[in-house]
């Protein structure tokens, strides 16, 4: 099984979006390299869309986590390697140690929303996923904007894209991260990520341990060491999910070596950075939040 792989444009398609009747960016309809065993769609398609589209009412997908890097064992399906596709030939990786490079990334949206992607999971453009042509399946990669420095981890778990000499196709969430909706691609970097080196700074686990302090790395410990006893924290996200919460902070502990908690209350898991000198600290460790993609974060001090 696998999904037929996204072709963008910089066109846009007119959706009732609810409430605003305005224009949408979406991908252009991509022509189907190959048939699936997919349930087809009433008209006989495997899809019940003709065209791919930007979703009519989304969620806010700001605060999505990255996809948290873990041992996957190869999927049984969407590795066969070499595979043919419009008559051309491609070569799966025997795995993904080492891989950088720097091209163009596009997304794919509603059209394969909740259908099967290329290893046989079900696509869902609100997590944080993608599409490559011969990284393994899984793979676990670090995709930046060379346009805006935003970055994000994203689980491979498709094929694609198969258009020019497109990079990477995203989910609908990596590309809002990116900020690549409105163009419709944008020029990145895709970096795999090493998940046995990724596990071994976290102490062999693919998620934080429930102590904050045992989990983070040792250099924000020694960060947290130096901080002041009564700073300020700069709230990154309030989340429902305390699972999430804990993957953001795990994200952020990486990117910004700085000592994150998550603060829960009332059913809300609160992503904070600190404790902050408000002197000196806030305004560069603001700066690294923003090169992340968190660029509305504020402060709250202690208490709250």
């Amino acid at each position: 099984m696998r999904r037929a792989l996204v072709i963008l444009s910089l066109a846009t398609l007119l959706v009732g979006c609810a409430g605003s009747g305005g224009q949408r960016p979406a991908p252009a309809e991509p022509a189907e390299p190959n048939a699936s065993d997919s349930a087809p769609a009433p008209s006989g398609e495997r899809y019940a869309l003709s065209g791919d589209a930007y979703p009519e009412d989304p969620p806010d997908v700001a605060q999505v986590p990255d996809a948290v890097p873990q041992r996957e064992p190869r999927s049984r399906g969407g590795n066969k390697s070499p595979y043919e596709v419009w008559g051309k030939r491609y070569e799966v990786m025997a795995d993904a140690s080492g891989y950088r490079r720097e091209g163009r990334a596009s997304w794919y949206g509603e059209k394969f929303h909740g259908y099967a992607t290329s290893n046989g999971e079900i696509y869902d453009m609100y997590k944080m996923s993608a599409a490559h042509r011969s990284l393994p399946l899984p793979s676990f990669v670090r995709v930046t904007s060379l346009d805006n420095g935003r970055s994000t981890i994203v689980r491979v778990n498709d094929r694609g894209p198969f258009h020019s000499e497109r990079e990477i196709d995203l989910s609908y969430a990596a590309a809002a991260r990116l900020g690549i909706l409105e163009q419709g691609t944008g020029r990145v970097r895709v970096e795999a990520i090493d998940v046995e080196r990724w596990l071994a700074r976290r102490g062999g686990e693919p998620e934080p341990a429930p102590d904050e302090d045992a989990a983070a790395p040792a250099s924000a410990r020694a960060d947290a060491s130096d901080a002041p006893a009564d700073g300020v924290f700069l709230q990154v996200a309030a989340l429902g999910s305390e699972e999430g919460a804990r993957a953001l902070q795990a994200r952020l502990e990486a990117e910004i070596a700085r000592p994150v908690r998550v603060a829960s209350a009332t059913g809300l898991h609160r992503v904070q950075v600190g404790p902050l000198d408000p002197s000196g600290q806030v305004d560069p460790v603001r700066e690294q939040l923003r090169r992340a993609g968190f660029a509305q974060a504020f402060i709250v001090d202690d208490a709250d």
